[in-house]
């Protein structure tokens, strides 16, 4: 008799996601090979060969357990994670956040992977996607070639190479004495959250935005900036005349404040971003603007003075699939079940998202290869409302998102304190993780 072949699948990327899934996959006993294409071909962004490089900031965010990414990481403990193991062990002083020394976690997470018997890291390009078991863990800058695949595989029109998101708050920050409920000309339902500006209103929030402090573009962000003309951010809009925004996404007409019976001079509409109606966008401000300025700025807006801001703005060279058309919650790809995505790609945000979604691909990979049913966390945790979102969010408005509270099933009773309600959605999470793998 020929000896059974040993359960085998494949990852593209080294990254958070990447080493994550690799590392989940061999400790469940399969074989994987792990492809990164650096130190042989780098990154605009990197600039080494290291896996699980951070490119951007040091710091993984909050590690409080009542803040939604200390939830997260929470839940990556339970769940025996390699990278926030690492961070760990690697962690330089920064309050109530979890930052790394970024060299030494980086070398960490290389070593711990590379020491496994079961993996294999070949420094190499991979152009094409593989026909076996896989997951794509490439990132926000996945190669050319293989976006090209990508979106051969998905379809052109379901993989995007840029974002532009605009701020989201909380709707129980949103102060409804001031604010109101409108669609313009009354047409169809009270669909939107309004803010009304007097005309000094209007010209102090301007002033301020022009003024604020932007995030410089990288270099292969600028050599694209053609992008940003056709998707102008709204401190450059505001920049462009005084009225540019009162004529433009601040626009007033059709609406009247029902506190004075007038049109207001501008006004700063809000969209409904989620099923539960918990979450709010600011429609047409995707923004440049550094995050403490965004949250200053912003402020000025008369109804968001005490906004809960879940995720601010911004605009940068992201390459992410539609995945509600395309991803199940197990970050499996809808039409071919022995493919897998993770990391930002999906369109998840952050360090910490990304190393969740590794987890459930390579973990979910493996048990496909086993022959074991696939794994679905609880909506009711956070890494498992991050996936349920990631998959089943409205496709026609999809644009990646971080781990926030508001993503969660709603408390039964509801916890009118904030503070309070954070920590019960906490206990709950954890309480129904624990509770799902001890059954395992």
């Amino acid at each position: 008799m020929h000896p059974q072949p040993s359960p085998h699948i494949t990852i593209i990327g080294g990254g958070l996601a990447g080493s994550e899934a690799a590392w989940q996959a061999a400790e469940r006993g399969v074989h994987v090979t792990l492809y990164e294409m650096r130190p042989h071909k780098m990154t605009p962004a990197h600039v080494s060969g290291r896996l699980a490089e951070l490119v951007c900031s040091n710091s993984l965010g909050s590690d409080l357990p009542d803040r939604a990414a200390g939830l997260l990481k929470a839940e990556l403990r339970v769940l025996n994670s390699l990278v926030l193991a690492c961070a760990d062990e690697t962690r330089v002083p920064a309050g109530g956040a979890l930052a790394v020394d970024r060299e030494l976690f980086a070398a960490a997470v290389t070593r711990r992977v590379a020491s496994l018997p079961r993996v294999r890291i070949v420094r190499q390009e991979v152009t094409a996607i593989p026909d076996g078991p896989a997951v794509i863990a490439t990132g926000p800058l996945t190669s050319v070639a293989l976006a090209g695949r990508i979106a051969a595989l998905t379809g052109q029109d379901h993989l995007y190479f840029y974002d532009a998101l605009a701020p989201i708050v909380s709707a129980d920050s949103i102060d409804m004495s001031v604010a109101f409920r409108a669609s313009r000309y009354g047409r169809g339902d009270a669909d939107y959250i309004n803010c009304p500006l007097t005309e000094e209103e209007y010209g102090r929030f301007v002033d301020a935005l022009i003024a604020a402090e932007r995030i410089p573009l990288h270099d292969f962000e600028r050599q694209d900036a053609r992008f940003f003309e056709g998707c102008l951010p709204v401190e450059v809009l505001a920049a462009r005349g005084r009225d540019a925004l009162a004529f433009g996404p601040l626009r007033p007409v059709g609406l009247t404040d029902p506190r004075t019976g007038q049109r207001p001079y501008a006004v700063v509409q809000l969209r409904q971003d989620n099923l539960a109606g918990t979450l709010y966008n600011l429609v047409g401000f995707q923004t440049n603007l550094r995050y403490g300025e965004q949250e200053r700025v912003f402020r000025l807006i008369p109804g968001l003075e005490q906004a809960d801001f879940v995720r601010f703005g911004h605009m940068h060279r992201n390459t992410f699939i539609n995945a509600p058309l395309l991803l199940e919650p197990t970050m499996g790809f809808r039409t071919r079940p022995d493919l897998f995505f993770a990391g930002q790609i999906t369109g998840v945000e952050g360090y910490v998202g990304s190393v969740g979604s590794g987890w459930v691909a390579g973990v979910n990979a493996a048990r496909f290869v086993l022959e074991l049913d696939p794994l679905v966390l609880p909506e009711t945790s956070m890494l498992g409302a991050l996936c349920h979102y990631v998959s089943r969010a409205d496709p026609a408005a999809f644009q990646p998102m971080k781990a926030n509270f508001g993503l969660m099933p709603p408390l039964s009773p509801p916890v009118r304190n904030k503070r309070k309600r954070y920590r019960a959605y906490a206990t709950r999470a954890l309480a129904d993780l624990k509770s799902m793998f001890s059954s395992l």
